[in-house]
Parts: C-alpha cells; structure tokens; sequence
C-alpha cells in the first residue's frame, strides 16, 4: 500500500495498519451534523447516502447522543446472562411497529447476523428434510458464509467456494419462477421489499401477496429482510407493508439505533419458540450501550412520524428530478431511491465515476449499480439540502 493509501486512513507513514478490504477511502471524516460531514481538512458535505441508510435521524441527533451518553456513564455491558433495562422495551417498540401479531425478537450486532439468526431460527423450526431456502437473484444478505450462500450474486460467492449448501435463488418480482423452485426440500424464503444492494429494485405489491399465498399453502416461513428498508425508510415502518402482507420473521439492523451497532430478528411466537437456551448467542448482543441508543432512535422515529416524512421528501426528490436531462427514471419507494441515468447523461461515465465526481463537489451518494447513483438521505433532511443536492446532481450530470 502506498503512502497516500495509508494516509486516507490517517495512518502514518508507508504502510497502512488497516486491511485493504475496502479499498483505498477517498475521504476521512471527523464530524457530522444533522445531513452535514466534515472530512478532516475542514470541508463539508451533505451526506445523501446516510452510511448506507443508517443514520436516518442525520448525525450527531441530540435524542441518541444524550442517550448514548447517559447510558456510558451508567452501564455499558454485561452480557447476554443477564437482563438490561432497555431490552424488553425495545423489543416491545419492534413487535408494535411490525403489527404482524404477537412475536418475539432477538437482538443482534448487525443485519448479516440477523440473517444468520434467522435461517438458523427457519432450519430448527422446519426441521430436517425442510432445510432450503430460497432467495432472490439480485437480493444481498449478508457477507458471512451463510448469508453470502443466501445473496443472490454469484460473482461474490466465487472466492469463497465452497458455500453452505441448501440455497437455491430465483427471478426476482416472478411468482411463476418462485413456483417452479419448489420442492418438498424448501422450508423458508427470504426476500427485500426493495433490494437495496442489488440496485434499488422495488418488489410489486402484488408479488409479495402471492408469495404470502404460496408460503400459506405449502408451509414455507417468509423472512423479509427488512434491514435497508426499516425504520420508515420506504415511506411505512416497513417496505413490506406496501403490501399489506404478515411476515413470519422480520429481520433489522442499519437504521435501528442510528449508527450504533444494532441487529435484531422478530419471529411471530411459533417460530420464535423453536429457538431454546444456547441455540444461538452474541457476546454484545443487546447490551445496555447500544440498546439505549436503539430506544432513543425509535423513540424519535415514532416523533417525527419518519414514514410520513420519507414520503413528502420522495415527492420532493421525485419532483426535481422528473424533467433534469440525464435522468432516465427514478425507482424506489420513500428515501430509497435510485437515479437511473441515461447514456447521454453518463456521457461515456459509469454511476460510480459520477458518484466520485459529486463526492468533489461536496455531495455523498453512490453508484449502486453502473448506471444508477442511489440517495438515501436522513428523513431530518431540509427542502434546502434537496435542493442543493439535486443542484450538484445536475451539474455534474451537464444540466445547469
């Protein structure tokens, strides 16, 4: 690694202590403000990507920063062999908002972990001979073993051949596909409302209602992987309320505690009951730290009303970009969305090149796929901010 490469981590010296795992950082930031960052030379950004629709209140929420902070002087940590304040009325908050019936939660540290939990949770409660689970092409679960075997790109799973057995992917939005998947061997499907990695792909309505059906009839659990989408985030506390449809798991993470790390997997009450003492565990898993910041998120949500907010925001962004030149079309639901951009507007560029070219500008988003930049702002974000951010869009993209 070079020197600049170390130094974009703040390392010194010629060699960086950090893996070269996600490459080399164009910037380093050091504070942030609502949907303002501050790298280290003092220059500031709106931040439209939110760590990857994470910090949805923005940053640095007085809510979650007092919490976190009473609660460090209070008590961090004390394992999972005992109780913390803030766990049952978490949980309790989670099971309200997922108003799917009763069900119980089991936290974690982050969303690969959640659905780690919950394939776990789905093989146990299924049984052998029932071990399958079906996911969609496209779809992203996680980078663990597991939930990489459960992601539907098979160019990620290649260096890490071989993967876990008992995954099978389908088409995407294709009940007749899903159909012809099924076999005696299948216990469980998991799905996104919106595939978030996989570029912004929103589920129909309609799609979802028949894979409820489907799962009705022949048994299958359905775990909607809920972990980009949460949290108001598509416009209702969850992208698979768009369809009006009950989930037998539901698995969180990203936006739960705005930015601290917080998993979680809920599971109606029959399914949860499958899972005994010491058949799944986390050393930090719901510790007091990280539930104290997760209350105080949700709390403010529940404030704010952060689905209406997700979408007289979407309206907004929508609005701006329906006549700039180089936008093909806008999918996604909420504050989720993606910028799909037309060959002119690229102008011989991909998503991500142009996405780098805004981040000079003082705008951060991302190129989710190579020709679509995707926005995930804070629901805390002013019609200013869109403004200004779709301005520095539009530049980039040649409409003045």
């Amino acid at each position: 690694m070079t020197e600049s490469q170390a130094n974009a981590w703040g390392a010194s010296g010629d060699h960086s202590p950090i893996m070269n795992n996600y490459g080399s950082p164009p910037r380093l930031f050091v504070r942030g403000e609502g949907t303002k960052l501050w790298d280290r030379d003092g220059r500031q950004y709106l931040d439209f990507l939110c760590g990857l629709a994470v910090t949805s209140l923005g940053h640095a929420h007085p809510n979650v920063t007092k919490a976190i902070t009473d609660q460090a002087a209070k008590l961090t940590h004390t394992s999972n062999l005992f109780a913390n304040e803030h766990q049952a009325p978490v949980a309790e908050a989670i099971n309200d908002l997922i108003a799917a019936g009763s069900g119980q939660v089991l936290f974690q540290n982050s969303g690969a972990e959640a659905n780690e939990a919950a394939i776990k949770l789905a093989r146990k409660h299924q049984r052998r001979g029932r071990h399958v689970v079906l996911s969609a092409l496209r779809s992203f679960h996680g980078r663990t073993l597991a939930t990489l075997a459960a992601t539907g790109q098979p160019e990620k799973h290649e260096p890490f051949q071989p993967l876990p057995e008992g995954f099978r992917h389908i088409e995407f939005d294709d009940a007749d596909a899903l159909g012809r998947a099924l076999t005696p061997e299948v216990g469980a499907i998991i799905l996104e409302a919106v595939q978030g990695e996989g570029g912004v792909n929103p589920a129909s309505d309609s799609y979802l209602r028949q894979v409820r059906s489907i799962c009705d009839e022949r048994k299958i659990l359905l775990i909607m992987d809920e972990i980009q989408t949460g949290f108001g985030r598509t416009g209702q506390w969850f992208g698979y309320q768009h369809s009006d449809i009950k989930p037998d798991l539901v698995t969180l993470a990203k936006a739960i505690a705005n930015g601290v790390a917080v998993g979680a997997v809920w599971a109606r009450d029959e399914v949860a009951a499958s899972f005994g003492p010491g058949d799944h565990g986390s050393t930090f898993a719901g510790q007091a730290l990280a539930l104290a910041a997760a209350r105080a998120t949700i709390n403010t949500y529940r404030e704010i009303d952060a689905p209406a907010e997700a979408r007289s925001k979407e309206a907004r962004l929508r609005d701006q970009f329906a006549e700039m030149r180089g936008v093909e079309h806008i999918r996604g639901r909420g504050l989720l969305l993606a910028i799909e951009l037309t060959e002119e507007g690229r102008a011989g560029r991909t998503a991500p090149q142009i996405a780098r070219m805004c981040l000079d500008e003082g705008l951060i988003l991302n190129g989710v796929t190579p020709t679509a930049l995707r926005i995930a702002p804070p629901f805390t974000v002013s019609d200013n901010e869109i403004d200004e951010a779709v301005s520095v869009i539009g530049r980039v993209l040649g409409d003045p």
